[in-house]
């Protein structure tokens, strides 16, 4: 092929690990890297060569058009953005994300309008986590046919090659925690000599990884003296030990999976000017834009306590800002190994909610920051366990939290109400009630029960009177009203 350097690297690769080096006589010592490229081809039996390489910590970001070779025959990228994050440490986190918009592949055999690839991983004291994230392929098509992408898709291209769509891995441990995540948007492989192209010749467009590994400092032995022995190390100023965090209350609810308290650095973006609407009780819509979302509570759930939908999911577009609900103070800001980064707001009267599935926080986002109603507090995403960008959303109201985590009503009257800058008592709330044994409904099973705002005692139709009458509403109900009895 014309102009065929050995290999062309504008990778749309997010690569974070944290790394590990051996120190002799204690443990490992966290350390972390970070690179980015945007494209890959690469042609077997010629040099190696790149461009456009980011490395971090700290945090990078890079944004390019890309043509392989100058005339783009082979691969030609319109615009792309690639970034990375990393955070250190014995709480360790990880994410890279690529995007690629106006994809041609062999001078238009393979086209698309975007390439898009995530991944994630948290790692700390209480566990690890990686997170392949969302990833997606739009207006792919493939030798003139329109390809739906899928995880770990594979499409025969003629008898030349083969086109592998969104590849995902993930791997979790507990011991020494880490977390890894790999995922690979499309990779092109030439089984046959191809346009010019050898056998083996393989075209990547985004491909992403996020290791995290977190392990204890180490510790380092006192200098040995003259004749070998170990010996006391000059004595230094006494640093207290940092005080434990602070926990909330023992009735607060506490939601399943384990967690890291604190959010590193990467993930706090700055919060942009809103303008929310307030209810006459002082309540907003957590969410600043359009969201979709219906009435799932009590839904099927394995993965959490009781096996059932605590709270509400509404789907609204990632990166979309998040409000608080009320005027209060949030608690347990960090990573949960389900709600991935979320944080608990407490408002002024003691009730509870839940915002789970963030993809990063505003910098009021502070564990025992107060906040007002209307404050942007975090941005949808799609961290934790989560299949769409989305925010798990959570009542619980004060006199259930002696119940904890099943202390819960649904979310959905309230979230029709604040949408219209409306108030409802939470007592109307919808809720799984506590049977006798403590545990949900009779021999734990849930049942849904509401406190009732009013008892309809009797009732009447009064549809056949017409409005436009006049007088003649007034006459139905006269005529329904009760008479004295004869002996009356």
């Amino acid at each position: 092929m014309r102009g065929v350097c050995a290999t062309a690297v504008l990778l749309l690769a997010a690569s974070v690990a944290v790394l590990a080096s051996a120190a002799q006589g204690g443990p490992a010592t966290p350390r972390t890297g970070a690179t980015a490229l945007v494209a890959q081809v690469s042609v077997p039996g010629q040099a190696s060569g790149g461009t456009v390489q980011l490395t971090g910590p700290p945090a990078g970001t890079s944004s390019a058009s890309f043509a392989f070779p100058a005339d783009g025959s082979v691969l030609r990228i319109g615009a792309s953005t690639a970034s990375v994050t990393a955070q250190p440490g014995t709480s360790s986190s990880a994410e890279g994300s690529v995007r690629a918009l106006g994809v041609t592949v062999l001078g238009g055999e393979i086209v698309a309008s975007a390439v898009s690839v995530r991944a994630g991983a948290a790692a700390g004291r209480a566990g690890a986590t990686g997170d392949v994230g969302t990833s997606t392929i739009t207006g792919l098509v493939a030798l003139g046919q329109p390809v739906t992408a899928g995880a770990n898709v594979q499409v025969p291209l003629a008898d030349w090659g083969t086109l592998e769509l969104l590849g995902a891995t993930s791997a979790t441990s507990d011991a020494p925690r880490t977390a890894e995540s790999a995922v690979t948007g499309m990779r092109i492989r030439l089984i046959a000599e191809h346009a010019g192209l050898p056998v083996g010749t393989q075209i990547v467009v985004g491909s992403v990884t996020a290791a995290a590994l977190a392990e204890d400092a180490p510790t380092t032995p006192p200098p040995a003296s003259d004749d070998g022995s170990p010996r006391s190390s000059p004595r230094s100023p006494t640093v207290p030990a940092p005080a434990p965090p602070r926990r909330p209350p023992p009735t607060a609810p506490k939601e399943p999976g384990r967690s890291i308290p604190g959010a590193p650095p990467e993930f706090v973006k700055p919060a942009p000017e809103v303008a929310a609407r307030f209810s006459e009780g002082g309540y907003v819509f957590p969410v600043f834009g359009p969201a979709a979302f219906g009435n799932t509570f009590g839904a099927f759930r394995p993965d959490v306590s009781g096996k059932w939908h605590h709270g509400e999911d509404l789907v609204a577009p990632i990166g979309t800002p998040l409000l608080a609900v009320a005027d209060g103070s949030l608690f347990s800001v960090g990573w949960n190994d389900l709600g991935g980064w979320r944080l608990w707001l407490r408002d002024v009267t003691g009730n509870e909610f839940y915002y789970a599935h963030l993809s990063a926080y505003s910098p009021l986002a502070v564990a025992g920051k107060r906040v007002k109603a209307g404050d942007v507090i975090g941005f949808v995403g799609d961290s934790g366990v989560s299949g769409v960008p989305h925010l798990h959303f959570e009542i619980h109201p004060a006199e259930l939290l002696v119940y904890g985590y099943d202390g819960v009503v649904a979310p959905y009257p309230f979230l029709v109400a604040w949408r219209r800058a409306e108030d409802v008592s939470f007592s109307a709330g919808r809720t799984y009630r506590l049977g006798d044994d403590g545990l949900a409904g009779p021999a734990g099973a849930p049942v849904a029960s509401v406190r009732a705002g009013a008892v309809l005692l009797d009732a009447d139709d009064i549809s056949s009177a017409s409005g436009l009458v006049p007088g003649a509403l007034k006459r139905e109900l006269a005529r329904r009203e009760p008479r004295p009895s004869p002996s009356g």
